[in-house]
């Protein structure tokens, strides 16, 4: 991967966590059911932190947040 701009890192989480957020509503899950069905301790302000791309996961809690979706980790960057 080339060098990326903090601007292209910015939308890189954005979209990261936009999509989390889509899968979750598109399930009917709020973002408590959701910290409800991840193993390993999470809080919703983590949750809430990541939909909104103010932080940067580990891919280890994005790994844990798609088998909660019942998902595959790589549909959670698969942005088409």
């Amino acid at each position: 991967m080339s060098n990326m701009s903090s601007m292209e890192k910015v939308e890189l989480l954005k979209n990261v966590g936009k999509k989390i957020q889509e899968i979750r509503i598109g399930k009917g899950l709020t973002q408590v059911d959701l910290v409800g069905k991840i193993q390993g301790e999470i809080d919703t302000t983590n949750i809430s932190r990541i939909e909104s791309g103010r932080t940067n996961p580990t891919i280890f809690t994005l790994y844990r947040i798609a088998n909660a979706l019942e998902i595959e980790l790589k549909d959670l960057i698969d942005f088409k």
